[in-house]
């Protein structure tokens, strides 16, 4: 575990934390008004090893050359020339700084980081950390990585989970969740919703799978695989017999069969590395998930075993947390009743996520998968994002 201090005068700046994967959400931008909840977990902090904050350049004024050496392959609007490495942790795990108001750039509805750092240290008054807080955004506290440094702390050092550990913890990501709307006159509201972290997490998995395909069709498995990835596949990729498969693979689930093409295998959430099958099946190309969302896809919960009458009012809050029992006894969905509502729509996949992930996969350079990223925001496809 860690604590961060200021840089000018060593002051401490956070309570111990220690390092997980940073989240394929963390810069998502989420609906419209919609009042996202905090972005780490308590006791931990992720960095992010690309530049975030101002200053940011236009992609007209980046030349390709520049933009490949960043690993970016195809046009973006801006990137950023700010630090890389910036450090994310949960607001209520930051110790000894005071806000500065005049420093809280572009806003609706709270802090939104554009205008740089906004976070000062208490003790000598430099700028360490943005606070972000404003609607439609995860709200975190990203410390300053020229501004900040990490300090170990002694006896306290803990190993990551083994991937075994981690399928018998079972902390699954379910797909739907109630988003919270800021609050009017006629008091807050919320509403059931595709959970935007399995949008988020969609837009990076179907980056992969479009450069995995080489351009032939794409089939996933059936379930939620399928009702998240199948119509976005079958609408930007062309059809015919020849059909590359992907298939869920990982921790607890028997070896893949042969002939399968593509996997989705989970991120460890501590490590962020993916998990990588072994044998024949190891030249099959992985599509990173989330560990919670690929845990949710791998061990689904059962329906409800009666037909269930009645339930929880809509308009009540719970938390939908599925936890898969261990001795291979099943699931227990954490709900107060069987199921959360369902949402009324179909999916949609996070268009930024997918764009930023693709335009950063060297595969973008073809020419087949270039028209993709550059033809995903027209009309005939704005059912999909």
């Amino acid at each position: 575990m860690f604590v961060f201090v200021c840089a000018g005068c060593g002051a401490e700046l956070t309570t111990p934390v220690s390092q997980v994967s940073l989240p394929v959400h963390a810069h998502q931008v989420y609906g419209n008004g919609a009042q996202l909840p905090v972005l780490m977990e308590t006791g931990t902090f992720a960095v992010d090893p690309e530049p975030w904050g101002p200053p940011w350049r236009k992609w007209e004024h980046i030349h390709p050359d520049e933009a490949a050496v960043r690993g970016v392959y195809a046009p973006v609007h801006a990137l950023s020339d700010g630090a890389p490495g910036a450090i994310a942790i949960a607001p209520g795990d930051v110790r000894g700084v005071r806000l500065v108001p005049e420093e809280r750039g572009g806003a609706c509805c709270g802090l939104d980081g554009t205008g740089g750092p906004n976070t000062a240290c208490e003790a000598c008054g430099l700028l360490v950390a943005t606070r972000v807080d404003d609607c439609s955004l995860w709200q975190a506290v990203w410390l300053a990585p020229n501004a900040v440094q990490r300090l170990p702390l002694d006896g306290v050092d803990t190993e990551p989970l083994s991937w075994e550990e981690l399928v018998e913890d079972g902390r699954s990501t379910p797909p739907f969740e109630p988003v919270a709307t800021w609050a009017s006159r006629l008091g807050s509201s919320h509403h059931w919703t595709w959970s935007p972290r399995w949008e988020a997490a969609a837009g990076r998995a179907l980056a992969h799978l479009l450069a995995a395909s080489g351009g032939q069709p794409v089939t996933v498995p059936n379930g939620l695989a399928e009702e998240v990835f199948q119509r976005a596949l079958d609408a930007l990729l062309p059809g015919g017999r020849q059909k590359r498969r992907a298939t869920l693979t990982g921790p607890g689930l028997p070896a893949p069969e042969a002939g399968v093409d593509i996997f989705l295998v989970p991120v460890h959430p501590q490590t962020g590395q993916a998990w990588t099958p072994g044998g024949p099946t190891a030249s099959a190309y992985p599509v990173p998930l989330p560990f919670g969302v690929w845990l949710w896809m791998a061990f689904p919960p059962p329906p409800p075993p009666v037909p269930a009458s009645g339930g929880v009012p809509d308009d009540v809050l719970r938390e939908p947390v599925g936890r898969r029992l261990g001795g291979g006894s099943g699931w227990r969905p954490d709900f107060d009743d069987s199921h959360p509502p369902r949402p009324p729509h179909l999916f949609r996949i996070d268009r930024r996520t997918f764009h930023h992930t693709l335009a950063r996969l060297p595969a973008v350079r073809s020419p087949w998968l270039r028209e993709i990223l550059d033809s995903h925001t027209h009309q005939r496809y704005i059912a999909l994002f």
